[in-house]
């Protein structure tokens, strides 16, 4: 019999089918719960079991100004829905039964990134909304030899790794006494690089996070050889994958530590066993300049796709005035956001 069920952070539902499947740090309840805190939404998870598999969605439900409804997006990175099977069957019944009960709760659509380290069946997905491809982001295979790793890396990084470490560039791990200045840096980079408000997060924020995250989120330091603070890379740790969060350096000359910062999270990476290291890709996944910077230190890509969904197409029509089709849910989404 199937069972489906819109679950808060504190139910140990959310935490058992964790235990059942492959996840990533972005799905466990304290990160969705810290993220829908700062942006003033409500933490839950979809959880769908049938004839003995699992699947799990993280989702943040917000309120949609001037109006009694909600939508539903997913928390900041690559949460993605999660199964215990790649049955598409399965994944159908399950998309099928989240539109319902979301619906139910006055949940107009869903937003929902997937992540692109733990594929989807796209097709099944599909089949009860629209997936959107908006590109590739980069990894890095830390089961490969580092020399392997070194090879795929641009000639001209290779380059500017050599002159960071012969100007006295160390990379310092886990020393937060740095983390203040670091969040001084991520703002200067910011603004530096004319980033959109969403991208300013607050001192707060980082200090929540880091109390959600504990021993899994982790500050890699780039300390000149005076002790001034270059830069630094916020990164996850979990299970044997590994993700930037945020890097970022201070304004005027850094000594090419952004690309030091990179070459020695990948060897203490390697040395501590994970498996993968995932830089990200470009802003909203698209091949800019920033998804070219991060390719120039690997081979390894992965696709990045959202999956829209409108729960309540009578809903979605009064706010946006035309009807839910592939079209008009593939380009800016909600529209009425």
């Amino acid at each position: 019999m199937a069972i489906a069920a819109l679950l808060r952070p504190a139910d140990s539902r959310w935490t058992d089918a964790l235990d059942r499947m492959r996840h990533d740090i972005y799905h466990l309840p304290a990160y969705v719960r810290m993220d829908a805190g700062m942006s003033g939404g409500s933490p839950a998870a979809f959880r769908f079991d049938d004839d003995g598999d699992t699947l799990l969605i993280p989702l943040i439900l917000r309120e949609i100004p001037d109006t009694t409804s909600m939508d539903a997006v997913s928390p900041y990175g690559y949460p993605g829905p999660i199964a215990t099977t790649a049955d598409q069957g399965f994944w159908e019944r399950a998309g099928r039964h989240m539109a319902d009960v979301l619906a139910a709760q006055g949940v107009i659509t869903a937003f929902v990134r997937l992540n692109p380290l733990l594929p989807a069946p796209r097709a099944a997905l599909a089949s009860v909304g629209t997936v959107v491809e908006h590109g590739q982001t980069v990894t890095i295979d830390l089961t490969l030899p580092y020399e392997e790793m070194w090879k795929q890396t641009h000639r001209s990084c290779r380059n500017q790794i050599g002159k960071a470490k012969r100007a006295g560039v160390e990379i310092v791990f886990d020393d937060w006494g740095y983390f203040d200045d670091w969040i001084a840096t991520y703002h200067a980079t910011m603004r530096r690089v004319h980033a959109t408000d969403f991208y300013f997060f607050t001192t707060d924020y980082f200090r929540r996070l880091r109390d959600a995250l504990g021993e899994r989120a982790h500050l890699a330091a780039a300390v000149a050889a005076d002790g001034e603070l270059l830069g630094g890379n916020l990164f996850f740790e979990y299970g044997t994958i590994m993700h930037t969060h945020l890097q970022s350096t201070k304004d005027g000359r850094v000594s090419h530590a952004d690309k030091l910062l990179y070459d020695a999270i990948r060897r203490w990476g390697q040395d501590r066993g994970n498996e993968i290291y995932h830089l990200g890709g470009g802003v909203g996944g698209a091949a800019d300049s920033l998804f070219h910077y991060k390719a120039a230190f690997s081979a390894g890509r992965s696709d990045f796709f959202t999956w829209r969904v409108v729960t309540d197409p009578v809903g979605y029509e009064k706010l946006t005035g035309e009807e839910p089709t592939t079209t008009s849910t593939t380009g800016r989404f909600p529209s009425y956001r």
